[in-house]
C-alpha cells in the first residue's frame, strides 16, 4: 500500500472556506506543494520548516490514527496541504474512506489532477490571484477541470486587492456555470495580531460591498475564513 506525506491529523472541527464553511470535519493535512504563495498560511507543508514532522502513512494508519483522535465523532475529512493533488497515493485513502462511508473534501489549485479527484464529495479548486506571486497555467486549469465531476466541483478565490478582484470576475466567467466563492484574504499572519478579528471583518465587509456594487459579480457567495475568525492564527484547529 502507498504511504503519503503527513504533517498533521486534527479535529474535529468545523471547516473555515468554500461551499462546505461551517462542516463539522477532521483533516489530514499532506506535505509539499507545487506553488509558492506569498501569503501561504501552511508555508510549513512546503518550506522545510517542519520536514522533521512529516510521516510517511499508509492509508489504515491515517484511518486508525483519525479514529484515535476524533473517535466517533466525525463522518468528515478534509484532506489539506500543501497541494495533496500532487500524492497519487491518496486513492488508497480515498477508496478506504468510500469503504467506511465517510465523507471527503479537497482543496487544490488546479495545477494537477489525479483520478481520485473524481470520488472526492467536495471538490474546491481555488486558482491563485495576482498577490500570490504565481501565475496559474489556464490551459492547465481547463484540463482540469474538465476531467472532474461537476456536481461536487465548486471554485474559489481569496481575494486580497483589485487585482485578485479583477483575476476572480476573469475566473467567474471563464467557468460560468461552476458555483463561485470569493474569500476575505488574510494578510495578518504573525501568531498574535492584535484586534485580528476586528480587522478581517472590516476586510470582509470591503469585500461584500465591493460584490454589492458588481453587475459581473451576480452569482457568487463572499465568504470569510471562518477559522480565523474564531482562532485567528492558531494551528490545528
Amino acid at each position: 500500500m502507498a504511504k503519503i506525506p503527513v504533517l498533521e491529523v486534527f479535529g474535529p472541527t468545523i471547516q473555515g472556506e468554500g461551499r462546505v464553511i461551517g462542516r463539522k470535519t477532521m483533516f489530514v493535512r499532506t506535505a509539499g506543494c507545487d506553488y509558492r504563495c506569498s501569503w501561504c498560511d501552511s508555508a510549513f507543508t512546503w518550506d522545510g520548516s517542519a520536514k522533521e514532522d512529516i510521516r510517511l502513512l499508509t492509508a489504515e494508519e491515517i484511518y486508525e490514527e483519525l479514529l484515535e483522535v476524533g473517535g466517533n465523532h466525525f463522518n468528515h475529512v478534509t484532506i489539506s496541504g500543501g497541494n495533496p493533488a500532487l500524492i497519487k497515493g491518496i486513492q488508497d485513502l480515498v477508496d478506504l474512506f468510500e469503504e467506511k462511508n465517510i465523507y471527503t473534501a479537497l482543496e487544490t489549485q488546479g495545477s494537477k489532477f489525479q483520478p481520485w479527484m473524481t470520488q472526492i464529495n467536495d471538490l474546491t479548486i481555488s486558482p491563485k490571484p495576482p498577490s500570490s506571486m504565481m501565475k496559474p497555467n489556464l490551459n492547465t486549469l481547463d484540463s482540469v477541470i474538465d476531467q472532474c465531476v461537476h456536481d461536487t466541483l465548486n471554485l474559489k478565490v481569496v481575494i486580497f486587492n483589485e487585482e485578485d478582484y479583477e483575476f476572480a470576475t476573469m475566473i467567474h466567467h471563464r467557468y460560468p456555470s461552476i458555483p463561485f466563492y470569493l474569500q476575505v484574504g488574510n494578510p495578518y499572519l504573525e501568531d498574535e495580531v492584535e484586534n485580528h478579528t476586528d480587522k478581517l471583518l472590516e476586510r470582509y465587509e470591503e469585500l461584500v460591498d465591493r460584490v454589492m456594487e458588481s453587475d459581473e459579480m451576480n452569482h457568487v457567495y463572499v465568504l470569510p475564513q471562518l477559522h480565523t475568525l474564531l482562532w485567528s492564527n492558531k494551528k490545528g484547529v
